[in-house]
This record gives C-alpha cells, structure tokens and sequence, in this order.
C-alpha cells in the first residue's frame, strides 16, 4: 500500500473543502482524481502532496502517517518522495531544460556531475535528447510539460502527481503528454492525476469522484486506448 487515508477532512474558516475522505491508493497504480470546481479535490491532493494537513483524520505514506510532521518533515518528503507536474508548468524562464530538471537534485544534494547526467537522460526518456540547451521559451507548451515531467521524476519519486497536466495544451499535445504519463505508469511509477477532463481521467485505471468533499464514487476499470495512442516502451529503462 502506498498511500491510505482515514477520515480526512479540511476546513478554512467556516468552509469545509473535506468532509472525510477514506482512500487507498496501491504501489503502481493509476488514479485519476474527478470531480467539480469547490469539490475537494484539489484540497486532497495538496494533503497527498504534503502542501497542506488535514483539519483531522489520517494520511500514511508508504506505511508513515506523515500528516503530522513537521515543516521540515514535510519539505523533504516533497522533494525526495513526491513528484510535481502542474498545469503552467512552472518552469525557470531563463534556464534551460536541463538545468530545469536538474533543480530538486541541487535541493537533495546531488553531485553536479550526477545530476547533469541524470536530468539529461530524463529528458531522453520524455523524447526530449535534441533540446537539452534550449530554454523554456524555445519550446512548445508540449516540450515545456514534458520538461516539468522529467523535473518530476528527478529525486525517484514514490508517486507523481499532476494537477490538470493538460489544460494548457491543444489536443494533440495534450494526448502525447498522457501516453507518456501511461508509459511511465506501466514501468511501475505510481501516478495520480487532478482533472476535470473525462477523456484524460480515461487513461487511468481508476477514477475517484469528489462532490462536495466527500468521494461518492470509485470506479475502476481498463484503460481506453484512443485511435491516435501508441503504446510507447521506455527509452533506457524506468526513470
């Protein structure tokens, strides 16, 4: 079991984002997280990110309760465990990829050389070997996510998590950038998903829904394969 929550809930003030969310999450698995805007979905997954703690209730980690800890506590799991991939990218403007990629190492502490050699083959393994040098201006809204996922995957993370990957991008970038997601869930990268999109919660294998804070639906099932996916292998191995 990777992640397990018991009974979260989430207030600001008067407004309660959870009502009590029990959740499970296996070690592989891919999740999408649906549900309206005010749902509590984006609240639960900065919980599952340790952006934020619950009001109360319980989140384990890999077998931790780690709701609990400290500022500190939480900075490290951030960085050494959890991968972030955002809508906007949020990429340094004036460096390039791979000095893009290679951020969340100099926070870990990784050896200049080590983490050179490792952000550009994250970029080779996201299709991305011919623009290492190039800044994040150079690339297309496609190549700047893909940038960011390979950003995530620096510091080998337990499990990604993407907060409506697609919704900067037009659709045939948007599909590129779930099949990579579907690639690297299929070498065994534990994978959750934020959307409001019905066709991007279809590449997971499963779907929780949220409604005002609570989940009132989890339903599994294959993943849809669409005309225009391929079923791509990983260059290199797993990240």
């Amino acid at each position: 079991m990777l992640i397990e929550t018991q009974a979260l809930t989430k207030s600001y003030g008067a407004v309660q984002a959870l009502a009590g969310v029990s959740a499970r999450i296996e070690r592989g698995e891919f999740v999408a997280v649906m549900g309206p805007s005010g749902s509590g979905k984006s609240t639960f997954m900065n919980i599952l990110g340790c952006v934020d703690r619950p009001t109360s209730g319980t989140y384990y980690l890999e077998g931790a309760e780690v709701a609990s800890l400290d500022d500190g506590a939480l900075a490290a799991i951030r960085n050494r465990r959890i991968g972030f991939v955002f809508q906007s990218f949020n990429l340094l403007a004036r460096a390039s990829a791979v000095q893009n990629v290679e951020l969340p190492m100099i926070y870990a502490g990784v050896a200049r050389n080590a983490r050179a050699a490792r952000a550009r083959a994250l970029l080779e393994i996201v299709g991305l070997a011919d623009r290492l040098g190039h800044v994040p201006a150079e690339l297309s809204g496609g190549q700047q996510q893909r940038v960011a996922i390979a950003r995530a995957l620096a510091n080998e993370p337990a499990l990604i998590l993407a907060d409506e990957p697609t919704g900067a991008l037009d659709s045939t970038a948007g599909t590129e950038i779930m099949n990579l997601f579907r690639r690297l869930n299929r070498a065994g990268l534990t994978t959750i998903i934020v959307t409001h999109d019905e066709v991007v919660a279809r590449y997971a294998k499963r779907i929780l829904h949220f409604k005002d804070g609570v989940v009132v639906g989890a339903n599994a099932h294959g993943w849809q394969e669409h005309h225009e996916c391929r079923r791509p292998q990983l260059v290199g191995g797993t990240p």
